[in-house]
């Protein structure tokens, strides 16, 4: 993510003083308060969507990597209570999947060829 010369000047300029304050905030997430990244986005004095842009920044991508994996791991935890319908809902907007997808193709990822042989006895009929 290039700098704007023109516009605001960028929040942290190191990922040091950036984990500084995540980790400051999944402090504060004491007496059953959840870690969300709305929370950590507001703890951080940004958005959501710039949060998410910080990950493009030159040195940062580790980083908030680490943390959003932080926020997940927290989720992940609460799929042991006996309702996990919100942390399956939260899983599944961070990009989980609880389905398996398959892709079927041919050789060299071109479509699917079919032969149809037959054998000498269904001919001589």
């Amino acid at each position: 993510m290039s700098e704007n010369p023109n516009g605001r000047p960028p929040l942290f300029t190191s990922p040091e003083d950036f984990q500084r304050v995540a980790d400051d905030y999944f402090a504060s997430c004491v007496d059953g308060k959840i870690p969300t990244v709305n929370g950590l986005s507001l703890a951080l004095g940004m958005t959501r969507e710039t949060l998410l842009r910080y990950a493009e920044k030159d040195g940062f991508s580790d980083t908030v990597k680490l943390i959003r994996a932080r926020l997940e791991d927290s989720w992940e935890q609460r799929l042991a209570s006996g309702n996990a319908a919100g942390t399956i809902f939260w899983l599944k907007n961070q990009g989980w999947s609880d389905k398996t997808e398959t892709a079927l193709t041919g050789a060299n990822g071109g479509p699917i060829e079919t032969v149809t042989r037959f054998k000498l006895a269904d001919l001589e009929e």
